[in-house]
């Protein structure tokens, strides 16, 4: 790709065919939007009109993109195998682009002093790609006196996805950028209340991620390889590539 395809409209395209064909959506957004949103030490060093995006990953991606990953034996063990995944799905929007044009920031991500590298939660609220329910979203403490953990709702899959990331065209500014509102669809107080007492006392269960209807949700093997121990998936590892040689 040249300099001169750097348009915001064929970035987004771009970005767009290659990550939602693997199970996921991206949602554009201007670096200002966030900033406005989040403290200082969390602020991203880009004028305010620069291009990004924020990834989620859908249901679909445990057998679309993660299954698939895991089949080509491309996991070296250093990180997470959905880690690793995800690395190398962002890697394959850093090779369509000039070299050093995107910037991937991932969710786990952390300055050496354990500070996330950005705050994908809110990334996705000002993107418009799933609401952020904070304690300021209810009247009251559903906790009591501890400390109210946010949680975001996609308006398609409840809880059922996970903000993976941001992509940022460092070079790419997008001034006519229109902002979209999040849908709002834990929209009662006493709705929210129970979404942010599930989340912060129930989270294990995850009830929190049907606090909406929802079109789609983890299939059966993709529950049970989340809700197993990092440290007991080899085995399920195991079980999906040994399935592919079956097949």
């Amino acid at each position: 790709m040249t300099e001169n395809q750097m348009c915001p409209s064929h970035v987004t395209s771009t970005v767009t065919s290659i990550l939602s064909k693997v199970g996921f959506e991206v949602y554009p957004f201007k670096i200002g939007w966030y900033n406005e949103q989040v403290q200082q030490v969390f602020a991203l060093p880009y004028p305010e009109d620069t291009l990004a995006f924020i990834v989620i990953s859908t249901p679909e991606m445990f057998d679309k993109a993660f299954k698939p990953f895991i089949r080509r034996q491309a996991c070296t063990g250093v990180r997470d195998p959905i880690d690793e995944c995800m690395m190398h799905q962002f890697s394959l929007i850093k090779q369509a682009f000039p070299e050093g044009e995107a910037e991937t920031i991932h969710d786990f991500e952390l300055h050496p002093n354990r500070r996330p590298k950005v705050l994908v939660q809110t990334a996705g609220h000002v993107a418009g790609a799933a609401y952020y329910y904070q304690a300021s979203d209810v009247t009251g403490n559903p906790c009591g006196d501890k400390k109210i953990y946010g949680v975001s709702v996609h308006p398609k899959y409840g809880g059922w996805f996970a903000l993976r990331g941001v992509i940022i065209f460092r070079n790419v500014l997008y001034s006519n950028l229109a902002q979209k509102e999040p849908p709002d669809v834990v929209s009662t107080s006493s709705l929210r209340q129970e979404l942010l007492h599930r989340y912060n006392h129930n989270w294990q269960d995850w009830s929190f991620r049907d606090i909406v209807p929802v079109s789609l949700k983890y299939s059966e093997e993709q529950m049970l390889y989340f809700i197993t121990p990092p440290k007991d998936r080899k085995e399920l590892i195991k079980k999906i590539v040994e399935e592919d040689k079956v097949h």
